[in-house]
């Protein structure tokens, strides 16, 4: 008897999330789309999350739905989560496609801790970014650049309802290409600049803090700023003890190779050493193939093109695709050809 499709390795359907700020252009070179910047800069990888917009698009905006059926990932968990997940509750990590093409608000996200105080979520947001693509002068901002003090730092929100540009003074302006690699820690003060397609891994919740008045064009609303928080209980979440050059350092992540072969390489991007939430791993193959052992994982083809099979299952892979590798079918999905995979999973589970 053959395997049940939640038993091989699971594909969904495209699906880009609205949000407030333009972008999307260069999903043409990674996804196919149109190149042209619209409201829809996202594509929500393999999500169980419901995503937080102000107007909401429906029950499941955000949340992934199984190729070839109307069938809510989070509902294939629920049914079969053994085979799915294995011994994990939940899939413990949300993975995004997010092309800017404008500057992001200054934000926050919170610990766990204030999650569950506040949002009565197990998690919180911490987050990662594997920059894939960059347009001319794209560039991420990351941490405080000196010593700032809270009086000052709420003086900037109030001026920034006048002065779009008030409070990239005092956070780190870092020029990125593709390759690189940053960690976020909840609590970390940054915002995605103009020109950057990354693949964002982060715990599995929608929560940002975004003080600053403007979004590009769209004035945000005190809800979109502060999720229906006091204004000084949302600001607590960004860490004014850490800042200068050093938490860049900090941030910037550099690969370790984990396993090597004449035709594979397999290394960490995100590991323990760096954050429990969460990992992302690379998978380079030129040629032949290589065994999966990575279940209950999201897997992401950055670059090149093959196939993953299991069983009597196979599917061709290019260039932007993903899928789900069932817990049950770790060590038994087999990838070939010539091409780079992102590997996320969920870390420790609260």
């Amino acid at each position: 008897m053959g395997k049940q499709f939640w038993q091989r390795p699971v594909f969904f359907d495209r699906n880009r999330v609205y949000r407030v700020y333009l972008g999307g252009k260069l999903f043409h070179d990674f996804l196919g789309d149109a190149p042209k910047d619209g409201f829809y800069p996202e594509e929500w990888v393999a999500s169980t999350v419901h995503a937080m917009n102000a107007v909401s698009k429906g029950p499941f905006e955000g949340i992934s739905i199984i190729e070839g059926t109307d069938l809510p990932f989070t509902k294939l968990l629920e049914e079969h989560r053994e085979d799915c997940l294995g011994s994990r509750k939940t899939l413990g990590v949300l993975v995004k496609y997010l092309d800017s093409a404008i500057r992001l608000p200054m934000q926050v996200h919170p610990t766990r801790a204030f999650s569950r105080e506040y949002f009565h979520s197990p998690y919180g947001k911490a987050e990662s970014w594997v920059v894939l693509a960059t347009r001319p002068d794209a560039c991420l901002y990351y941490g405080f650049s000196r010593e700032v003090t809270r009086e000052e730092f709420e003086a900037a929100v109030d001026a920034s309802l006048t002065d779009k540009t008030c409070m990239t003074s005092f956070v780190n302006r870092v020029d990125v290409k593709p390759g690189d690699v940053f960690f976020v820690p909840a609590g970390m003060i940054h915002a995605i600049g103009p020109g950057c397609l990354l693949l964002e891994a982060q715990e599995p919740s929608d929560f940002t803090v975004q003080p600053e008045h403007w979004c590009g064009e769209h004035l945000l609303s005190e809800h979109e700023m502060y999720l229906g928080l006091d204004r000084k209980i949302a600001n607590s979440c960004f860490d004014f003890t850490r800042y200068g050059a050093r938490v860049v350092e900090d941030g910037r992540q550099t690969p370790k190779l984990l396993e090597q072969t004449s035709n594979m390489r397999y290394e960490s991007l995100i590991g323990p050493d760096c954050t429990d939430c969460f990992s992302v791993d690379r998978l380079t193959l030129c040629g032949g193939s290589a065994v999966l052992h990575a279940g209950a994982g999201v897997h992401i083809v950055s670059s090149g093109a093959g196939a993953v099979r299991c069983g009597d299952f196979a599917h061709a892979l290019k260039k932007g695709d993903y899928f789900f590798l069932p817990a049950c079918a770790a060590g038994e999905a087999i990838v070939e050809g010539e091409l780079e995979l992102l590997i996320c999973r969920g870390g420790i589970e609260p």
